[in-house]
């Protein structure tokens, strides 16, 4: 299979075929990234389209410095909080879990006491798959930097060095907001699973 560089060539020299196939194999990853920023199916859905329009128009000036992926997310993400100023979202967690979530870290950003894998406790693979899908959705009640960190970092497997692109943050900061991000979405898979991690 040809790598991003080689289709984002042929599609600048006009090869439709290759961008046809840039959206079959980054549409999963936008999408899901979009409804984790957004909130909303309907509206992540705009936002997918939309980026694929600007990749269209913008194809010409990609010169390759960073990753096609690392371009692409970045175009969606700025298309995101764009949307988001227009339409602003709910679903950001609870507060009375705020004081949970901050007795987990020192002061540095490390754990106080590192959380135990909730996984290790599911011998049904059913259900572990549905605590995965549950997860997906409980992103959406992460504040919107930890929400877009731990997804590209834990569902897209996206580099540290391309996050810090991406979103343009430091290293450090982005390991406090993904343990933070991490601790929450336990705090709220063991809400649901009456356990407390």
């Amino acid at each position: 299979m040809d790598d991003d560089g080689e289709l984002v060539r042929r599609m600048q020299a006009g090869d439709d075929e290759a961008f046809v196939m840039l959206v079959r194999r980054h549409q999963r990853g936008l999408l899901c990234l979009a409804h984790s920023v957004v909130g909303s199916r309907a509206v992540a859905e705009e936002v997918t389209q939309d980026t694929w329009m600007a990749v269209v128009r913008g194809i010409e000036k990609f010169e390759g410095r960073s990753s096609f992926k690392t371009w692409l997310y970045r175009v969606l993400i700025n298309r995101a909080h764009s949307t988001m100023t227009r339409e602003r979202r709910s679903g950001f967690p609870d507060d009375h879990l705020e004081e949970h979530f901050e007795e987990q870290f020192r002061q540095d950003g490390h754990w106080n006491t590192p959380p135990a894998a909730w996984s290790d406790d599911v011998d049904d693979a059913i259900v572990a798959a549905q605590l995965a899908r549950r997860a997906l959705d409980l992103l959406r009640r992460l504040p919107e930097a930890q929400r877009q960190i731990v997804y590209l970092h834990d569902v897209e497997h996206v580099s540290a060095h391309d996050i810090e692109g991406m979103l343009g943050i430091s290293d450090g900061n982005q390991r406090v907001l993904l343990h933070r991000g991490r601790t929450r979405l336990r705090a709220l898979l063991g809400a649901e699973m009456g356990t407390h991690r």
